[in-house]
């Protein structure tokens, strides 16, 4: 992981902060499947980013001005790929595949994001090693889809995750956007958070929201929704933020193939899931795939960073 090797003092700060940013987001799987237990996955999104959008109101209580109509248009258009969509097919996928394997499948955003990037932001083609990189991640994701343990998977929630990656990356391309007009990471994330609550009313008549008192009661499921709505939410979406403006989107973006190996792990000391062969290759492919496409898109990140340098200075509204 050359990539992060020998970071410069004023970066280390960044990378410690990405670390700590994407260990926090794979545990999140966990955590939602224990969830699931009590709440349903409408239920779940609802309380996580309410609770969020309010500690980040609590923080900075400064309304954001809008610079646009189109600027409005893509928060809503944030909200709805980053929150709405990706967690609402994130839990569903939870409800119907193991946590592993949904870890492991979200971590293919990236290749969505360079392919967007390339489409809609005028990065570099990507190359021999971005296309050898993703047929590996693929392969390791075909894998993984035929080999949960006990054969109790359903191939429907691992379309789901992938479908849930697509919607990640559709979010951040729409959040450079963003951050090119100038937007601060905290005042724009609570914008986006409210689309992604906005974006969520009409399918709550459709969703049989109950919220139980006994479930919302219990301790352990506070503790889960405080934990994903203040730590995985509130924190996390503005840190990342902080991690690409510090180290640029190529190497904040490495850190996101951390993700299921945190998710993997947890799995097996929490949810006491067991590991096979086939999904432990799967795994490896991909996360070795993902890596050597790491390698083949340089130009494309050293180009949309340049760009993201033009306009830091204006990025601190």
């Amino acid at each position: 992981m050359s990539a992060v090797s020998s970071p410069a003092p004023g970066q280390l700060f960044g990378h410690l902060v990405a670390l700590g940013t994407v260990i926090i987001w794979g545990v999140t799987f966990i955590s939602t499947k224990m969830l699931l237990e009590d709440f349903t996955p409408v239920e779940i999104l609802l309380l996580r980013f309410l609770l969020g959008w309010l500690a980040l109101w609590a923080v900075c209580p400064h309304a954001l001005a809008v610079k646009s109509r189109k600027d409005e248009l893509l928060f809503a258009v944030a909200g709805l790929s980053g929150v709405s969509l990706y967690f609402l097919m994130e839990n569903v996928a939870l409800t119907l595949t193991f946590a592993s394997n949904v870890g492991v499948i979200v971590a293919v955003a990236p290749f969505f994001t360079a392919l967007l990037a390339w489409r809609y932001l005028g990065g570099a083609r990507p190359g021999a090693f971005f296309m050898a990189g993703f047929a590996a991640a693929i392969t390791g994701i075909g894998c993984i889809s035929l080999g949960g343990s006990e054969l109790s998977l359903n191939p429907a929630g691992d379309c789901l995750a992938l479908l849930a990656a697509l919607a990640w990356a559709v979010y951040s391309i729409v959040v450079r956007l963003l951050a090119a007009r100038g937007y601060g990471s905290l005042t724009a994330t609570r914008r986006i958070f409210f689309y992604g609550l906005v974006c969520m009313l009409p399918i709550l008549p459709f969703s049989g929201i109950s919220f139980r008192p006994e479930a919302l009661l219990r301790p352990l499921n506070w503790a889960n929704l405080l934990f994903l709505g203040l730590g995985a939410s509130a924190l996390c979406f503005v840190t990342w933020t902080f991690c690409v403006r510090r180290l640029g989107a190529v190497k904040a973006s490495l850190y996101i193939y951390l993700v299921p190996v945190v998710t993997v792990l947890a799995s097996i000391m929490v949810l006491h899931e067991r590991l096979t062969w086939l999904s432990g290759a799967g795994m490896a492919l991909t996360i070795a795939g993902l890596l050597i496409s790491e390698r083949g898109t340089g130009k494309a990140g050293e180009r949309l960073q340049e760009r993201e340098e033009e306009t830091r200075g204006e990025g601190h509204a």
